[in-house]
């Protein structure tokens, strides 16, 4: 999936087998600061360095942060290229990932076959003495293939994906000194683990909605399964019925393709009774069901099993690092569409835990199948759990999408969840979860109504869910607005993010 090579030290291999004067054969890569772009200080070369200073006068290139500048070297260094980066020291994995993010959209303007990155003890030896050489070298690594990893179209003419062939980190004396070489490349084989994963999620959300139906994504679970030797049950719909889960059939009875509760086991802590439940939205495509959403922009409706995407691509990173946890991962699978089977509003479902809940919108189907999804993990023995779903529109309206809202009622669990989110940069903001937002929840009815109107909307949603926790301690990440973009940010495509994987990875193997 990721083809880019990257690695300790300088990629001589390749650039000895391209021509110094080459167009795209090498770049030599250099973060500085502002101070040094303006200044008189020496650093590559006396005509390259010439060069910088012009385009910083001439208001180019100023060296800030996210900035780059790349200069030819026409024959007067090792490399044709030589691309500057503006870095401020000091501000952590976060600073390092848009860093190395910058470069990386110089190297696809300059379609570089080989690039090395070089670190100076001037620049990072603060990052290098506060977080360690492995966390400098995986931040960097995330950056880079972050960035670099792009939506594959399906086209007729297939669409290439550039990628340069192989990158290098190159710490000078300085820093070898403050960290020896396994530490530097312990960190470079976690990144391309995590990115790996985030792409995997990434590819699964972009799939079209007539490709990836229920049944197809619990193949890629069972899939994933086999590669990492997993316990893996897929539940179709006889088997859902036996077991009651009149949440998920409900959602999934309108469409021609049948719902499925998919659930992997990962064990890799048999001394532990400590079970994650890790529960990820899965509808394949959501029409709105009878209560039809709009047609403009529908199509993006392909995104909400973007939380199932979440957790499969975090669970394949945890099994590859080998992580000391145990695992339940669950996904409710299904179609939202209307027809002469289709859910309505104003019916009453019985879901697994035996609680009953009035459809007043079949547009909020989400919470739904989740009830179905929290009980599945509980009755397999999770202890705490987590889901991740695309699960409002109202939650935009607070954070756009730059943030993933979250929903407790365990602070503490919390707290543990956005440190982990904070370690691997991606932001999560606490929703307040007043009494009052729980009123519009009760129904006359049945247990719940699964409407509750458009204020505090993104609350409510995820209390509704929490209602099925059980008790135990439970966290709801609404990832409706940072799951899918609408134009690149600096690590993120236009389409799928993968948000949250980065941060289930780090809560269970970086604690």
């Amino acid at each position: 999936m990721i083809k880019t090579k990257l690695t300790y030290g300088e990629p001589a291999a390749d650039i000895s087998g391209a021509s110094a004067g080459a167009a795209g054969a090498g770049v030599h890569i250099l973060f500085l600061t502002e101070e040094e772009a303006g200044g008189t200080t020496p650093l590559v070369q006396e005509h390259i360095d010439a060069e910088l200073r012009r385009a910083v006068s001439r208001g180019l290139f100023k060296g800030k942060p996210e900035q780059a500048f790349s200069a030819p070297t026409l024959g007067l260094f090792k490399m044709p290229y030589v691309l500057f980066v503006g870095y401020k020291p000091g501000e952590g994995r976060e600073g390092l990932r848009l860093a190395a993010a910058a470069a990386a959209k110089e190297l696809k303007a300059l379609a570089a076959e080989t690039a090395s990155f070089d670190l100076r003890a001037s620049i990072l030896q603060e990052e290098v003495k506060a977080l360690g050489a492995a966390a400098v070298s995986q931040a960097l690594t995330e950056g880079l293939l972050l960035a670099l990893h792009d939506r594959l179209p399906l086209k007729r003419e297939p669409a290439v994906r550039y990628q340069p062939l192989h990158v290098g980190l190159v710490p000078d004396a300085g820093l070898q000194q403050l960290a020896p070489q396994g530490e530097w490349e312990q960190g470079i084989a976690s990144g391309l683990v995590i990115v790996e994963a985030v792409a995997y999620a990434r590819d699964l959300t972009n799939l079209p909605g007539n490709d990836l139906t229920p049944e197809r994504l619990a193949f890629f679970a069972e899939e994933l399964a086999h590669e990492y030797e997993l316990d893996v049950e897929i539940i179709d719909e006889w088997t859902a019925a036996e077991q009651g889960m009149g949440g998920l059939l409900g959602v999934g009875q309108g469409s021609v393709n049948p719902p499925r509760m998919i659930v992997l086991h990962y064990k890799g802590d048999p001394d532990s009774d400590e079970v994650w439940g890790w529960i990820g939205k899965g509808i394949t495509f959501d029409t709105g069901g009878i209560s039809l959403k709009s047609p403009p922009g529908m199509e993006e409706m392909i995104s909400d099993m973007g939380g199932a995407a979440a957790v499969l691509g975090a669970l394949r990173a945890v099994a590859e690092l080998k992580a000391k946890a145990n695992i339940v991962a669950v996904i409710p699978a299904a179609e939202n569409m209307p027809s002469d089977r289709a859910l309505k509003p104003g019916d009453v479902l019985t879901t697994m835990s035996g609680y009953t809940i009035e459809v007043v919108n079949t547009d909020a189907e989400g919470r739904i199948v989740l009830a179905d999804g929290l009980t599945t993990a509980i009755r397999r023995g999770a202890t705490r759990l987590v889901d991740v779903a695309t699960l409002t529109g109202a939650v935009m309206q607070t954070l756009g999408y730059e943030a993933t809202g979250a929903v407790t009622n365990h602070p503490e669990l919390l707290k543990e969840i956005m440190a982990a989110a904070d370690r691997a940069g991606e932001r999560v903001w606490e929703l307040p979860v007043y009494p009052e937002f729980r009123k519009p929840l009760k129904s006359v009815a049945a247990d719940l109504r699964n409407g509750a109107g458009r204020y505090g909307a993104a609350t409510t949603g995820g209390l509704f869910i929490g209602h099925f926790a059980e008790g135990l301690p439970w966290v709801h990440l609404d990832i409706g607005g940072s799951s899918w973009l609408e134009e690149d940010k600096a690590l993120e495509p236009k389409g799928a993010t993968g948000s949250i994987t980065r941060t289930l990875v780090e809560l269970v193997c970086r604690k």
